[in-house]
């Protein structure tokens, strides 16, 4: 019997406590390499002691063998199966292990009562919203439902929040890594520039067929690379075509590394693998085949060939190599700088980071190094110090261009001081239209016309400002920048001026190296009256 780790034992309590609050279908995140089949097959354990019957689906048969064979060896219940001309019917397992593919048959799923599973488990439940999944879910519609997934993020964008209501659980990649239950990831940029941009999209993703045909002229180049680096390596490569992966595996053994293929019409796919897994092969080319349902703890380097832009994509593939092995340090991921136009292409930093912000800035400085084998948790925290930095250096610059703009303009209360406007200094609003903030047409039309609108409180201030500036401005007075400026010079009452005369005064001082003349004394001087004209605009 197996002791299940801490993170494990917090996810059965909490898968368990979201149905107990009546959240039924409720989903659990967990990384490739942390143990999803033994926790649910602690889940499973543990609704069997309650009385009730189980049922797990899976949609390939090495899932359906992997759980059956998990449940028995970690807690002791032997599986029924539900598959081809296997039935659970007539034997007393509580535990059933079914294909998808035949108990989603309208026949077979009709001969079950809609009752007769309490609790369903779904393994891979990205895969929950085609047909045959909710098809299944929908007729046993009273049972307790829980996903299990490694990536939960689907290519097609879709949310799984269509099936799920709660996520109970979650422990990624990088918590497993800190924690040491995956093994330390190392990323290396080759300096091999593939050129993607004739590549056509579908679905959301690079077209494989496409991906094969751009690939190839690069085979040469990208085993020459390998077999400097993956001499000492066990290696996965992953391929768009299996006529591709069986040509690298040919490439690679003309450059002296033991190589492999194999693919969903491999007659000795078994044997293969387990001749990899025993040390017989260093590299196994494959056309996405082993991304989900196979384990080789043994694997210290992933080799993407299959470019893609869905995440979740990437972190099946990365995953076949993250778990633990005695003598195995590190899982090195090899990337190659893949020339396109298209900006969201997944690279290694891309399965951790924050943010975009953050990988990208994690594949520039890879890139940079490109060559040096670098441990990705610490160039994540690097590029996140370095983002963090370039945010805080725009803000300084943002706030220091602020502080210049804003120097140039007036504060209200000293503007409404200056206008003889002291009933606007003691304003209280009263009506509730009056006491909501500033809308942003006010702040912007105050800031234009040189007020600053940092302290200005309520709309009511702010329409109170405005009326002035305007029966102000079509008076012919002088604008709240005059008045400051003036004021600051040491003239006073400016803001009984005209703006003509304002500006007279100025253009005097800016001729004069911007000091006011010998012959006029601030404290008193009083602008000539105007000339009687009726003024209808001025600019500003």
């Amino acid at each position: 019997m197996i002791t299940l780790r801490p993170y494990q034992s917090e996810a059965v309590a909490r898968i368990r406590e979201e149905w107990e609050m009546g959240h039924l279908h409720t989903l659990c995140v967990m990384a490739t390499g942390l143990g999803k089949t033994i926790t649910f097959a602690a889940i499973a354990e543990k609704e069997v002691c309650d009385g009730h019957r189980v049922l797990i689906l899976a949609h390939r048969g090495e899932l359906l063998e992997q759980a059956a064979d998990k449940i028995r060896t970690s807690v002791g219940l032997t599986c029924s199966i539900e598959k081809a001309d296997q039935t659970c019917r007539g034997t007393w397992n509580r535990v059933t292990v079914g294909s998808i593919q035949s108990l989603q048959q309208p026949k077979r799923l009709e001969s079950f009562p809609p009752d007769y599973w309490d609790t369903i488990i779904i393994d891979e439940a990205h895969h929950v919203l085609s047909d045959g999944y909710r098809r299944v879910i929908d007729y046993f519609s009273g049972a307790r439902l829980l996903g299990v997934t490694a990536t939960p993020d689907r290519g097609d964008m879709r949310s799984l929040s269509e099936v799920f209501e709660s996520c109970a659980f979650e422990y990624g990649i990088d918590k497993g890594v800190k924690d040491g239950y995956l093994c330390k990831i190392t990323a290396e940029t080759i300096p091999l520039q593939i050129d993607l941009g004739d590549v056509k999209q579908q679905n959301g993703d690079f077209a494989v067929g496409d991906l094969g045909d751009a690939l190839e002229p690069y085979l040469e180049g990208i085993a020459t690379e390998m077999a400097t680096r993956c001499q000492d390596r066990k290696t996965v490569v992953f391929l768009p075509l299996i006529r591709t992966s069986q040509k690298f595996r040919d490439v690679l053994q003309a450059h002296g590394l033991s190589a492999a293929e194999v693919n969903g019409q491999s007659p000795d796919r078994a044997e293969i693998l387990a001749d990899f897994a025993a040390g017989k092969y260093q590299v196994l080319c494959n056309s996405m085949l082993l991304t989900e349902g196979w384990d080789c703890p043994s694997v210290d380097c992933i080799v993407v060939l299959r470019p893609t832009k869905v995440r979740s994509l990437y972190v099946q593939m990365v995953g076949r190599g993250l778990r633990l092995h005695p003598g195995k340090d590190n899982c090195l991921l090899l990337d190659f700088l893949w020339q396109t136009s298209r900006h969201d292409l997944v690279h290694p930093a891309s399965m951790l980071a924050k943010s975009q912000e953050i990988a990208d800035q994690a594949t520039e400085i890879l890139a940079d190094e490109d060559g040096q084998q670098m441990d990705l948790l610490e160039v994540l925290d690097q590029a996140e110090t370095d983002v963090v930095r370039q945010r805080e250096e725009a803000l300084a610059r943002q706030l220091a261009e602020m502080r210049r703009r804003k120097h140039k303009l007036v504060d209200p209360l000293q503007y409404v001081y200056s206008i003889g406007g002291e009933d606007l200094a003691d304003y209280e609003p009263t009506m509730p239209a009056e006491m909501a903030p500033p809308s942003k047409s006010q702040l912007e039309m105050l800031e234009k016309r040189g007020i600053n609108p940092d302290t200005v409180t309520c709309a009511g201030q702010a329409s109170y400002l405005i009326d002035k500036l305007i029966k102000r401005q079509r008076a012919g007075l002088a604008t709240p920048k005059q008045i400051r400026f003036l004021e600051n010079k040491g003239f006073v009452h400016v803001g009984e001026w005209q703006f003509d005369a304002a500006r007279n005064m100025i253009d005097q001082i800016a001729g004069n190296n911007w000091r006011v003349p010998h012959h006029i004394y601030p404290p008193t001087y009083t602008p000539a009256a105007p000339a009687h004209e009726e003024v209808t605009e001025l600019p500003w």
